[in-house]
């Protein structure tokens, strides 16, 4: 018996795999399912701003009229500005592996920019034999990137280039939390907090662990820790209203999470999950452990979840408080409505109808998509 069975690997196009009898047993689907759609009907509308970029990673929004930054896998930074974007690239991006899911990543300004002109950078690091997640600040000043600085270098290095990660969240403490992978073949390290690997780590803005950091009097584990368990989170969002931090995260074959991320705490990857290996059997018999952090929603077949924002606009107010992820595979943003307790209840589907690497919230209350493509595009959602 065989049977056709989507699979997603974070950061490349997904396939239809022929399985045979080792992947022919039912996947567990999550707590939670999708439960009806967003037509265009019921009050919005999407427009293409612009496009050109090439697998675009991440956006910022620059006060005033100055514009939105947008990163490029390949290692470039564009600026979109008075409705176009601008022909030549930011200068003074630092040199990163563009290779597989590396290259260039998120990108975030300092809580103060408009006084330090701060732009921090996620992007790989090294070769393919030897290579790591950095995150840089440098200065911005309209064109060109300057004083550069590494603040933080995830340990230890590894081979391949697959799972880095790595969003970025500034918290209204001033601490920088980074998300990241487990570099694929090293997925028992998630599990280590001696290890970056697969963990949620809350840094200073100018490099080393944040006071008070869950595991910085522990022996052996690394001070800079916050959570851990995960396996390549690339949504990570605060609601500023309830202070509740939000992560979604690739699984395997099935398996996509959606997790409320608290210090500490484990997430259980890879010893309680529901996805598979991409071969079909189970990674674990377990789905939950005790000790360990059930998700909120786990997406079975896979968004390929990328991108997380808590919507607090006044364009959208039906949708205020909302939590809102980007699909890769599905080509798609999930809207998640999020009641006052934190408590998960309806989903909707927004066709974006291209692979949506970020998702953001503009200035203007709108929402703001970019898509990963080599023709990827910069579009805003809008009422309609």
């Amino acid at each position: 018996m065989m049977r056709l069975i989507k699979r997603g690997v974070s950061g490349t196009a997904g396939v239809l795999l022929l399985s045979g009898a080792a992947s022919c047993q039912p996947i567990d689907e999550g707590p939670v399912a999708l439960s009806g759609l967003a037509p265009a009907a019921q009050g919005w509308t999407m427009t293409v701003l612009a496009g050109g970029l090439e697998h675009p990673w991440g956006l910022a929004f620059l006060p005033g009229d100055e514009g939105i930054l947008i990163t490029e896998r390949p290692g470039r930074i564009r600026l979109f500005k008075d409705g176009a974007l601008r022909g030549e690239p930011i200068g003074g991006v630092p040199p990163v592996l563009a290779s597989r899911q590396g290259g260039l990543l998120d990108i975030a300004l300092d809580p103060d920019f408009a006084r330090t002109r701060l732009v921090y950078l996620t992007y790989a690091h090294g070769t393919v034999e030897k290579n790591n997640t950095r995150v840089a600040r440098a200065r911005f000043d309209g064109s060109t990137l300057s004083d550069l600085e590494v603040v933080f270098d995830v340990t230890p290095h590894k081979r391949g280039g697959l799972h880095f990660g790595s969003r970025m969240q500034f918290m209204p403490d001033g601490s920088l939390l980074v998300g990241l992978g487990d570099g694929f073949n090293y997925r028992d390290q998630a599990q280590d907090v001696g290890s970056h690997l697969g963990k949620i780590v809350r840094l200073r803005p100018e490099g080393g662990a944040f006071a008070g950091n869950p595991f910085a009097d522990r022996g052996g584990a690394l001070a800079e820790v916050y959570s851990y368990g995960h396996r390549n989170i690339q949504g990570l969002a605060l609601d500023r209203a309830s202070g509740r931090v939000w992560a979604t995260e690739h699984g395997p074959l099935g398996g996509d999470e959606l997790n409320l991320i608290e210090p500490g705490k484990n997430y259980g990857w890879p010893l309680a999950t529901y996805g598979r290996e991409y071969h079909g059997p189970r990674v674990s018999q377990k789905t939950s452990l005790p000790g360990m952090e059930d998700p909120k929603i786990v997406w079975t077949p896979v968004l390929a979840a990328s991108g997380l924002m808590v919507y607090s606009g006044e364009a959208f107010p039906q949708w205020k408080g909302d939590i809102f992820a980007g699909g890769l595979m599905t080509r798609e943003i999930r809207r998640i409505d999020i009641d006052a307790s934190g408590n998960i209840g309806r989903q909707e589907s927004i066709a974006i109808q291209s692979r949506v690497r970020d998702v953001r919230e503009g200035p203007d209350g709108m929402i703001y998509v970019v898509t990963d493509e080599a023709d990827g595009k910069l579009i805003r959602v809008s009422p309609k």
